[in-house]
């Protein structure tokens, strides 16, 4: 096998030198090991975010940039990661495709960046367009492929930097399953586990010290990752939860999610000669830096009020007609089936491909009503659904949709906000029966609802959390869950903008007796 030098470094040594050193003072790996080194530098990671501003408290992009910026400004060697799921879903998103996210990204570019699987939402053109504009100097995705086989232009597999005499190889990994989460069109993804170790063997074989993996990657994945024993430092994201796990060989850390936190992993490094074999020794330190203690950068925030007044213009478009009125009061969409229920289900199922879609009226909260030749705008979308609530898909039996109904009509005359909205299906129901047995039939798709059959169900994710009740879908498999799915008032919209012209009527969906 060729040394690491004559297989990936030589053919882009000096452009990724001169990246390098600019972006945060490194030198490129030249051939040879020094006999004895110590290398003191932190890895600071961010993932999984997508809103602007985040909420009132912490997160957001002018929070992250404060905090890096502080931390680049303490001397060093710095390297900001950023481990995927950024361009999309968020509302404003949904009008440009990522492209302000990215915009907002490149005021403090990241070191590295490895993409997720929410990367490839608009599919593969705005993929390499998007990546294309991202300044960050290290673009790493080893198991993704064009179709002929080929990298994707500016990403590598992997790169080797040298602080103080000792090699350091970041590899990088993008979620293997984007094909069945997002829209990755014709881009090849090989196993991530396999690649990234099989990588990682390249740069121990190359004379590597200390190896660090970025991946987009699953908690089940991450915790194979760590037993692989083929890294030193993992640096993960997609759970969007805040972890750190440590066992005297690797480290593994995520950042939560919205830029909530970042954490930063400060490292020393020791790599010396001993009987004519390299011997690396190291300590980690980890910081958890909480964004509600930081001020926002003025630079990056007043760039984001700019992009809330663009999203305010954005949400006053018109999108349709309505050609019949609609009504939201909620003693309407919790009650009875509505005509507006019937657009935002319907809009879902499209979204979605689902054989049914069921959503609680208590999530409708306009309480107002449209009338007929009308305008509906965004912003009407978002007057009905202002809670940021993520369309999921299911896959789960006959048996666990007729408990939900059952559920969903539990409270009939109550005005309770689990009432379902439905699309794809037609109910009959008997609000003289006892509570758990009124539904007298089900049909799907026009077929009778067959108990044992396997079907597509699209939810939101309140009540894929037990919301209102809805507890059996808390087992149902998911096949978009809550990490992967996309904003439902973004479906809505789409959908609604698709037709152009709104005509839901009550059409006999959920038929009362």
């Amino acid at each position: 096998m060729q040394p690491l030098s004559h297989r990936i470094r030589r053919p882009f040594i000096q452009a990724a030198a001169a990246l390098l050193v600019a972006a945060f003072g490194l030198v490129a790996v030249v051939p040879g090991l020094a006999r004895a080194a110590e290398a003191k530098l932190t890895f600071l990671l961010v993932n999984d975010i997508y809103k602007i501003d985040g909420d009132k408290k912490r997160g957001g992009f002018s929070r992250l940039a404060a905090i890096v910026r502080a931390e680049k400004a303490k001397g060093g060697t710095v390297v900001y990661v950023h481990g995927g799921d950024t361009i999309s879903p968020s509302l404003m998103s949904g009008f440009d495709r990522g492209a302000h996210i990215v915009e907002i990204l490149n005021m403090v570019p990241p070191d590295v960046f490895v993409p997720g699987n929410h990367e490839f939402d608009f599919g593969p053109q705005i993929f390499r367009e998007r990546m294309a504009a991202l300044k960050s100097p290290l673009k790493l995705a080893a198991n993704l492929r064009e179709p002929n086989g080929e990298p994707v232009a500016g990403f590598k597999d992997s790169s080797v930097i040298e602080v103080d005499g000792v090699k350091i190889g970041i590899v990088g990994v993008t979620a293997d399953d984007s094909p069945n989460k997002s829209s990755p069109g014709d881009l090849k993804f090989t196993d991530l586990i396999r690649t990234a170790s099989a990588e990682a063997r390249k740069l121990k074989s190359g004379g590597v010290d200390f190896v660090v993996l970025v991946a987009h990657a699953n908690r089940v994945q991450d915790f194979a990752l760590i037993q692989s024993g083929a890294f030193d430092l993992i640096l993960s994201g997609d759970d969007h939860d805040l972890a750190l796990m440590f066992d005297g060989r690797t480290a593994m850390v995520e950042s939560k999610e919205e830029g909530e936190y970042v954490t930063a992993v400060d490292l020393s490094i020791k790599a010396e000669e001993r009987s004519g074999r390299r011997a690396v020794t190291w300590w980690p330190n980890f910081r958890i830096i909480d964004s509600a203690t930081v001020e926002p950068d003025p630079e990056t925030e007043a760039r984001v009020e700019t992009y809330r007044k663009d999203l305010s213009r954005e949400l006053d478009v018109e999108i349709a007609k309505l050609a019949v009125p609609l009504d939201s009061r909620s003693t309407t969409v919790r009650t009875g089936e509505a005509a507006i229920g019937n657009l935002i289900a319907d809009g879902m199922r499209w979204a979605t491909g689902a054989d049914i879609a069921i959503t609680n009226g208590g999530g409708i909260r306009g309480n107002k009503q449209y009338v007929a030749g009308a305008p509906f705008s965004r912003r009407d979308v978002l007057v009905e659904l202002p809670f940021g609530n993520r369309t999921l898909l299911l896959a789960d039996t006959g048996d666990t949709i007729l408990a939900a109904l059952e559920n969903g009509l539990s409270q009939l005359g109550e005005t309770g906000g689990r009432f379902p909205q439905i699309s794809g299906a037609t109910v009959e129901v008997d609000k003289s029966k006892p509570v758990g047995s009124r539904v007298v039939s089900v049909r799907i798709g026009g077929e009778p609802l067959d108990p044992k059959k396997t079907y597509k169900i699209a939810i939101n994710d309140f009540m894929g959390r037990g919301g209102d009740n809805y507890r059996m879908f808390i087992k149902s498999k998911p096949l978009l869950g809550e990490r992967d799915s996309k904003l439902m008032a973004n479906d809505v919209m789409a959908y609604v903008k698709e037709r152009g012209t709104i005509d839901q009527t009550v059409q006999g969906r959920i038929v009362i007796k």
